[in-house]
């Protein structure tokens, strides 16, 4: 769990316009997950949805998926540090404790990274 906040904080404050002041943005809340609202790949059941959410450079939406496999990236080496298996990793360590991460973006206006894993309480 401590790579996993690393890896998206540190994404957060990574991937920021440099002269813009980083605001990183944590929040959580208990849901359920069930036919009415269904995430891929999560079973019924209580969760903990974690959204980390920053005001970034943010990223083409439709990437949302791409970002998670191993060594891709989006911006150029000159651009940005990094060698590209940090949101892989945060998407096996979700899985693992099998739960579900998701991004969406827009370029130039952040990100918000969401993390649902199991709760063992209602």
């Amino acid at each position: 769990m401590e790579q996993l906040f690393s890896n998206l904080i540190g994404n957060s404050l990574k991937y920021i316009d440099p002269d813009v002041i980083p605001e990183v943005l944590i929040k959580h809340e208990k849901v359920k997950i069930n036919t009415s609202n269904r995430i891929d790949k999560l079973v019924d059941g209580n969760y903990h949805k974690l959204e980390f959410i920053d005001n970034g450079i943010g990223f083409d939406d439709q990437y949302g998926e791409r970002i998670f496999e191993i060594f891709q990236r989006l911006h150029g080496k000159n651009e940005y540090s990094g060698t590209g298996p940090g949101l892989a990793i945060c998407k096996k360590i979700v899985e693992t404790h099998n739960g579900a991460i998701q991004a969406a973006s827009k370029n130039s206006e952040g990100a918000v990274f969401t993390v649902y894993l199991p709760s063992l309480s209602k």
